[in-house]
């Protein structure tokens, strides 16, 4: 279960980890009455479950009254990749001197935690490790020992703060290994797979601040965890899904994908890409899926109203392909698409599969005999829905000029 950052920072708050004050606001009134609450400068930050707010203009400076209530107003609806904007947050300004990157994560590779760190942060961490490896600490966290205090040192140590001092009269050394030994805790206590600060800053005044949040609970621990609320700001398709038992991801294409594997499904998504086409959303059925899960896939997937095209891609191993037809046909024959539809079945009960659609007589679906015909046909189709609709549009619009 990932947390908006206001969730997450209560967890840093609780944790002992630095934060700064802040309020969450639904409107642009109860924001402006936050900053008048908190003093100005603040900043206004969309509360969305992904990356990338700051560059899609979900993270605004404000000095004035004016500037919160009109930031606020610009991103509360805003869409960022696929999620919908429905509360901000507001927080108190800070004038920040250097930022960091702080993280521990789960590594299926390692098979265990690992602790990173950058002395570089802010919102291009992956090309900083791709420029500069050397800037990087990676090291793991053994989960019966915990976290070491020569891995809190290396990390003191790559942050070269100085002599700097805060307010008080720590060390700002002092402080960040604070900072990275709170984060483990709440890393450990909470069940997280992932708990992420970026940036982690230094202020020109010498405290040390988490500035971001980013965490994720395992859900298979969340009977522990039961002060944490897992539909609070969830999105609405992604809440269905949980539901429902799918895997489901929105993505900002408008391709839909459906397959069962996340790895068929990943790799259907680069294919698409490859071929100039972009995913909708990940949608991963499972393994043994039955027609009413393929039902209610079809149906979250198809409740964008930007899918221009669907690719159906299975290969049966558990799963029986016929249960996927069956599980198309009920939901296509009930509410045509308006939109093509391109079937690949592979495996299990394949070719039962296709005779339940050939039989079926679906308007608009095709089944095409292999995963690179399948991507071909679907990014082929989505062109034209989408040249289709512009024309339509360039129609109604002459002929709104010459009423």
């Amino acid at each position: 279960m990932d947390l908006l950052e206001y969730e997450g920072k209560r967890l840093f708050a609780d944790a002992g980890l630095p934060v700064l004050a802040s309020r969450v606001a639904g409107t642009a009134a109860e924001a402006a009455a936050a900053a008048d609450e908190l003093g100005l400068p603040v900043a206004v930050k969309a509360q969305a479950k992904t990356g990338g707010r700051g560059k899609a203009g979900g993270i605004r400076v404000c000095r004035t009254a004016a500037e919160v209530t009109a930031a606020a107003t610009d991103i509360l609806g805003m869409d960022i990749r696929g999620h919908e904007v429905r509360i901000v947050l507001v927080e108190q300004g800070v004038e920040v001197k250097r930022e960091l990157y702080l993280a521990i994560s789960s590594s299926r590779a390692l098979r265990g935690p690992v602790l990173i760190f950058c002395r570089e942060g802010g919102i291009d961490i992956e090309e900083v490790a791709r420029r500069d490896p050397g800037a990087l600490v990676r090291t793991p966290v053994d989960p019966l020992l915990g976290l070491c205090h020569y891995q809190v040192r290396d990390v003191v140590a790559a942050a070269d703060l100085g002599a700097v001092e805060t307010a008080a009269g720590v060390p700002a050394r002092q402080a960040l290994a604070g900072v990275v030994r709170a984060l483990w805790r709440l890393y450990h206590d909470r069940d997280a797979t992932l708990a992420e600060v970026n940036p982690l800053v230094l202020t020109k005044q010498g405290e040390v601040v988490c500035l971001d949040s980013k965490v994720t609970i395992d859900d298979n621990a969340l009977f522990r965890q039961t002060d944490l609320k897992r539909d609070e700001g969830e999105d609405e398709r992604e809440g269905k899904a949980r539901r429902a038992g799918l895997a489901f991801v929105p993505l900002g294409g408008d391709i839909g994908v459906l397959g069962n594997g996340a790895g068929l499904v990943m790799s259907t998504i680069d294919q698409i890409a490859a071929a100039g086409g972009h995913a909708a959303d990940f949608c991963d059925i499972g393994g043994g899926a039955r027609a009413e899960v393929v039902a209610a896939a079809l149906e979250l997937i198809l409740s964008a109203r930007q899918v221009s095209a669907l690719l159906v891609s299975i290969f049966g191993g558990i799963t029986r392909c016929d249960e996927v037809a069956r599980g198309l046909v009920e939901v296509l024959g009930r509410s045509p698409l308006g939109v093509p539809v391109v079937v690949r079945l592979d495996g299990n009960a394949a070719a039962e599969g296709r005779a339940v659609l050939a039989q079926s007589r679906l308007e608009g679906v095709v089944v095409a005999p292999d995963a690179a015909a399948a991507v071909a046909a679907v990014v082929a189709a989505a062109a034209g829905s989408r040249a289709a609709a512009s024309d339509t549009a360039a129609s109604v619009a002459g002929a709104g000029g010459e009423a």
